[in-house]
């Protein structure tokens, strides 16, 4: 009866396969295993694009606002303010090659004990043409988790926001130093600020809407 050599049987064979699972899994031909690629940026860390508008005309003295209703209400837009908004869709053309890109989200001022709805009324019409809601739940002094959800929003995204909480809304973003970038909102209700972040770097451009007589 002959003897099988020394070595050999169920042992040999599993120590072979252990050898030799790291050859077939880099395959026959010899190659290296293939590298995983590199880790992407982290989460908010890539480019965005933000563009900023302040809302709408409010009522000035001897003047008064509307609702949605036509009741009079001090804390709503004044009638140049409605028209404003009710043109605002304009502003962002579904056209490729406009200098205002539409929307993919649109926030505006509110949360709890938010202050007067002019930020949301301002951006309604947009939102309903966009067919995309308003986010309101940062009020005034949230702009640090305003900018985290932003950021973590599909791009571009556009805030409407109380002139008075821009200032620490762009530090928040981290552009507050970026060359152009003015210290506080003018009092003007007829601008756009666009942030644009390319490779962890900020730049800023202060456009006009042009949607109104008498806009600059």
């Amino acid at each position: 009866m002959a003897h099988a050599p020394a070595g050999s049987g169920p042992r040999r064979r599993a120590v072979l396969a252990a050898a030799l699972a790291p050859l077939a899994a880099a395959g026959c031909s010899g190659e290296e295993p293939a590298r995983r690629p590199a880790p992407g940026p982290q989460a908010g860390a890539g480019d965005a694009l933000i563009m900023v508008i302040r809302h709408a005309e409010k009522p000035y003295a001897g003047d008064t606002g509307w609702d949605e209703e036509g009741e009079e209400d001090p804390g709503s837009l004044a009638g140049r303010g409605w028209r404003r908004a009710e043109e605002l869709p304009r502003l962002f053309p579904p056209a490729r090659g406009s200098s205002l890109p539409r929307p993919a989200a649109v926030f505006a001022a509110g949360g709890k004990g938010a202050p007067p709805a002019r930020c949301r009324q301002t951006v309604t019409a947009l939102a309903t043409a966009l067919r995309t809601p308003v986010r309101g739940e940062f009020a005034v002094g949230a702009e640090p988790a305003l900018v985290h959800a932003a950021l973590r929003t599909p791009m571009p995204v556009l805030v409407c926001w109380e002139h008075s909480g821009i200032p620490r809304l762009v530090r928040a973003l981290g552009a507050h130093e970026v060359l152009g970038v003015p210290a506080t909102w003018p009092d003007r209700h007829d601008l756009v600020w666009m942030f644009t972040r390319r490779q962890g770097q900020w730049s800023f451009r202060e456009l006009p809407q042009h949607l109104l007589p008498g806009d600059a």
